[in-house]
C-alpha cells in the first residue's frame, strides 16, 4: 500500500519560465478599446495633458489603470500587473507617472472630467451602433436607472463621513443605462458626494440625470424614449418637475415614500379595484395585487402623473411597517406612461432592481472603496472606474453569445481573463497559444473572432 502524499499533485516550481503570458484572457478586452476607439478616444481628450517630450500617453495610462480595475484591481499601483506583460498591453508607465496624471487631472477639476466623460460618450455611441439589436437602445427606448451606493472608508479621507447606515465614508450617486433581461448593464453617470449626503436631495439626482443624459446618444437625451427610473429616493417635487418640464418630456418611474394621504387612500380602495400584479413571462405574481390612485394624492404633482400602488404578502419573517395595512407590504410609484396598463407598470418599475446588480458588479470593480485622499482624485478615480465597467459591459455585448453575455465581472476575470497562454513568436507575427484543456477557451477564441470582423475605427 502506498502511502498518501496529500489530495493534490505534487509539482517543482521553478522560477525560470519563458514565453508564458498570464492575464491572457486579458486581449478580449484590449480588443474591445481598440475596436471601439476607446483608446483613440481617450488619448485624444488627455492630449492637452500631456507634457512636452513626455513618453507616455495620458490616455493610454488612464485606459491601462481601467484595465486593471477591470481584472479586479482595486488601486492605482495595481497597474503593475500589466506592465509585467508588456507584450499583450505595450509600455506601461510607472506608479510615480501614473499618480501624476491622476494629481494632474484631480487639479483640471471640470475641465478634466468633461473631456472624459465626452470621449466615453462618443464612444458609447459608436459602440450601440456596432452592436445592433443586442444594444440597449434596439427597442427604441432607453432605461437609465439611479440610485445611491454607500463606500466605506477607513481612514480620514476628505468629504468621508458617517452615512444614514451608521457607517463612515461617501455616498455616491450612480447611474446605469440597463441592458434588460438579455444582458447586464454600463454605467452612464457617477456624482461623488459626502457620506451624509441624502438619499432624496432632488438637486443631486437632477445633476446625475444631467451627466446621465449627456451620454447618451442625441436623439436620447430628451422624448419619452428615455425612461428614468429611480427609487424613492427620486420620488420629490422638485426632481419629477425637472423629468416632467415641458420641452425636456422625460418618462419617469419612480418611487414614492407611503405618506399618510397614500395610506388613506389605500384604505379606501375598493377590493374590486385591485388587479393581480404579473410576472416577465406574463404570469400572474402570487399574493401580489396593484391598483391606482388618484385625487387628493396628486395635488401639487405635475399634470399627467399616475400614482400606483401595490400591496403583496411578506415574505416569511418579514416584519411588517407603520406604512403597511391589512397585514400586507405597501410599496408605491409615480410615473407618466399612459399607453400602458399598471400591472405592465409595476412590472417595469419592479425591474429597476436589476441596479443592484451593476451596483454589486461596480462593488467587485473598484467601488469597494475610494483608494485616493482628496476628493477631486476619488472623483478621478470614479470616472477610471466607469471605463472599466463601459469595457465589462461592451466586450460582452459585442462579443459574447448565450449564458456567457449574463456572466458578471467575478466569472469573466475567473474563467476567461484569468487564462495561461505561450506566447509564441514566428516570423513577424506573436501569437498567443491558449491552453487546449480550458475549459473556455473556445468561448476567449469564439469572442476575439468576432471582435475581428468589427470595423477598424476610422
Amino acid at each position: 500500500m502506498k502511502k498518501r502524499i496529500g489530495s493534490y499533485p505534487r509539482v517543482r516550481i521553478e522560477g525560470g519560465g519563458r514565453a508564458v503570458v498570464s492575464q491572457a484572457g486579458g486581449v478580449l478586452l484590449v480588443e474591445t478599446a481598440r475596436k471601439t476607439g476607446l483608446d483613440q478616444a481617450i488619448s485624444a481628450a488627455l492630449a492637452p495633458w500631456r507634457k512636452a517630450r513626455a513618453v507616455h500617453d495620458p490616455g493610454k495610462i488612464l485606459l491601462d489603470v481601467a484595465l486593471a480595475v477591470a481584472f479586479g484591481g482595486d488601486c492605482l499601483a495595481d497597474v503593475g500587473m500589466l506592465r509585467s506583460e508588456p507584450a499583450v498591453f505595450g509600455p506601461v508607465a510607472s506608479d510615480p507617472t501614473v499618480s501624476r496624471l491622476i494629481d494632474a487631472l484631480a487639479s483640471g477639476g471640470p475641465k478634466a472630467l468633461a473631456a472624459i466623460r465626452t470621449a466615453r460618450a462618443h464612444v458609447r455611441e459608436h459602440v450601440w451602433n456596432l452592436a445592433g439589436q443586442a444594444a440597449p437602445d434596439a427597442g427604441g427606448q432607453v432605461i437609465v436607472d439611479i440610485d445611491g451606493v454607500l463606500v466605506l472608508a477607513h481612514s480620514e479621507k476628505q468629504d468621508a463621513a458617517a452615512t444614514w447606515k451608521k457607517t463612515f465614508g461617501h455616498h455616491p450617486l450612480m447611474a446605469f443605462v440597463d441592458h434588460g433581461r438579455g444582458g447586464s448593464g454600463e454605467p452612464a453617470a457617477a456624482l461623488l458626494r459626502p457620506g451624509n449626503a441624502g438619499s432624496n436631495t432632488a438637486a443631486d439626482h437632477i445633476t446625475t440625470a444631467q451627466l446621465a443624459l449627456a451620454q447618451l446618444p442625441k436623439k436620447y437625451r430628451r422624448g419619452r424614449q428615455t425612461l428614468i427610473r429611480t427609487d424613492s429616493g427620486g420620488g420629490t417635487h422638485e426632481f419629477v418637475a425637472w423629468l416632467a418640464k415641458p420641452g425636456r418630456w422625460l418618462s419617469y418611474s419612480v418611487g414614492m415614500t407611503i405618506t399618510d394621504a397614500i395610506h388613506a387612500a389605500v384604505l379606501r380602495i375598493p377590493a374590486t379595484a385591485w388587479t393581480v400584479a404579473v410576472e416577465p413571462g406574463g404570469e400572474i405574481r402570487d399574493g401580489a395585487w396593484v391598483a391606482e390612485l388618484d385625487g387628493d394624492c396628486l395635488k401639487g404633482w405635475p399634470a399627467g402623473m399616475r400614482l400606483i400602488v401595490r400591496k403583496e404578502r411578506p415574505h416569511p419573517g418579514a416584519q411588517l411597517r407603520f406604512t403597511d395595512a391589512d397585514g400586507m407590504r405597501l410599496t408605491c410609484f409615480a410615473t407618466n406612461t399612459k399607453d400602458m396598463p399598471i400591472g405592465a407598470l409595476e412590472l417595469r418599475h419592479r425591474q429597476r432592481a436589476r441596479a443592484e446588480d451593476r451596483i454589486r458588479a461596480a462593488r467587485a470593480t473598484g467601488l469597494r472603496n475610494l483608494p485616493l485622499h482628496d476628493a477631486a482624485q476619488n472623483q478621478i478615480w470614479l470616472e477610471i472606474v466607469q471605463i472599466a465597467l463601459d469595457l465589462l459591459a461592451w466586450m460582452p455585448m459585442l462579443a459574447l453569445t448565450g449564458p456567457a453575455r449574463l456572466w458578471e465581472p467575478r466569472r469573466l476575470r475567473l474563467r476567461l481573463f484569468s487564462t495561461a497562454a505561450q506566447l509564441v513568436t514566428t516570423g513577424r507575427r506573436r501569437i498567443l497559444r491558449l491552453a487546449r484543456h480550458w475549459p473556455w477557451t473556445h468561448l476567449i477564441t469564439d469572442a476575439l473572432a468576432r471582435l475581428d470582423t468589427l470595423p477598424n475605427p476610422g
